[in-house]
């Protein structure tokens, strides 16, 4: 399996929008590689609605998604098209899957990418995520065991994080307003921060000795 700052492993696979060369198909596009223990269950269910409804948002940031289960093409199919048809998540409904799920009943690429976990089943799935960079690198790798559902909004905050120099710990995710003092306290840190390494130092004023706190 790949670790951080590893290539993607490279792999062709049959999924519901047609054969992929991965990760040559997405040359100069993030991706998130994720995976799902099972089709028709509600968890995965609410997962693919979730990030369906999101496609466009990970999208402004050139971030393209990919789905994995081991499960085969027919599965597939047919369980997308029931999420469409019947399925009702909080207020998201007639929703459609549009980004590839992968067919990997062979478990080609979940062994590849280490998304088989015998602790957890050996013929599910856990629910990974690998995000991956332009050039084809490994840039984050989560994993959650498989009764439990991911944060979509975080996983947009990581790709967004991933896309600046640096991100600094519980940074809001940007569906959360951000207050202007919060963001002016940010700018100053990354400021003074900028002068240390350039071998300047920052004037010290009232407004820098009182940033005594971490920013969120």
């Amino acid at each position: 399996m790949p670790r951080l700052g590893d290539p993607a492993p490279n792999f062709t696979a049959e999924t519901t929008q047609g054969p992929i060369n991965f990760p040559a198909d997405y040359a100069g596009k993030w991706v998130i590689l994720f995976s799902h223990p099972a089709d028709f269950t509600p968890v995965c269910t609410s997962e693919f609605m979730t990030f369906a409804s999101m496609q466009e948002e990970f999208r402004a940031y050139n971030t393209e998604l990919v789905g994995l289960s081991i499960d085969g093409l027919f599965s597939h199919i047919a369980w997308l098209r029931s999420i469409k048809e019947k399925m009702t998540f909080r207020d998201m409904k007639d929703i459609d899957v549009t980004f590839p799920l992968i067919d990997d009943v062979s478990m080609n690429v979940s062994t590849k990418y280490g998304m088989v976990m015998p602790g957890e089943a050996t013929t599910q799935a856990v629910r990974a995520v690998f995000v991956i960079d332009p050039e084809g690198i490994v840039r984050t790798i989560l994993y959650y065991p498989l009764a439990l559902g991911r944060n979509f909004n975080e996983l947009l905050r990581v790709v967004k994080g991933l896309q600046t120099i640096g991100s600094p710990a519980n940074r809001p995710s940007f569906h959360q307003p951000r207050p202007m003092a919060l963001r002016a306290r940010e700018q100053m840190v990354l400021k003074m921060a900028s002068s240390a390494s350039s071998g300047t130092s920052a004037p010290r004023n009232s407004a820098n000795s009182r940033l005594t706190k971490p920013f969120a």
